[in-house]
């Protein structure tokens, strides 16, 4: 019975190796470790449980940390042909792809582009355009993998939806490109639209 608390805690160490966020992946590797830890003293493999036992404690140590760090982000308005802005569109282009398939960079189209930055180092890029004077919809909404741990998101679409409404705008508009960026939509307080279940609307005037 004891070797499948060994199995499962490899596959959760593996699974803590597959997350993007480093908050998700000390959270898994802290759980799988304190399993391989508690294997190794079933079987008596005392350094197998001393080595998982120090590392639950630097996973606790960093997890800590993070918690009492705040991050500072902020949000930078550029133009939309900004030479950083296309150079970072397309070097992460492979990844944009992954979560928005068939996105071309197309500056011209963009009313709004949007640097979020996160202790002044770019997390990710919001780009949109007008679908009529009263409605913005997001062409783009990327940040980096060590920041797909919703905070932007939050901070974008929670805390500084003013950022919008003081344009003129009254509600934001996404298409959904699968059901883990529908989720993470709705998570950002975006509904669904009656007329097209592919579009999500965010009202910005209640």
């Amino acid at each position: 019975m004891h070797q499948y608390i060994g199995y499962i805690a490899s596959i959760v160490i593996a699974t803590s190796m597959l997350m993007n966020s480093i908050q998700k992946l000390r959270w898994i590797n802290l759980f799988g470790a304190a399993l391989f830890s508690i294997y190794g003293f079933i079987i008596n493999a005392f350094p197998v449980a001393m080595l998982n036992g120090f590392i639950v404690f630097i996973d606790i140590y960093y997890l800590i940390k993070m918690y009492a760090n705040k991050d500072y982000f902020t949000l930078l308005e550029v133009n939309s042909n900004n030479n950083y802005l296309e150079a970072f569109v397309d070097f992460h282009k492979k990844d944009i792809e992954q979560f928005f398939p068939g996105f071309t960079f197309k500056p011209e189209l963009n009313k709004l582009s949007i640097l979020i930055l996160c202790n002044m180092s770019v997390a990710g890029v919001v780009l949109a355009h007008e679908e009529n004077p009263k409605t913005l919809k997001i062409g783009l909404d990327f940040v980096i993998p060590q920041y797909r741990d919703q905070k932007p998101g939050k901070f974008l679409y929670k805390n500084n939806l003013y950022y919008f409404s003081k344009l003129g705008y009254e509600k934001l508009c996404s298409q959904t490109y699968s059901k883990s960026h529908s989720k993470y939509l709705k998570k950002m307080g975006f509904l669904k639209n009656e007329n097209d279940e592919n579009i999500l609307i965010k009202r910005l005037i209640f």
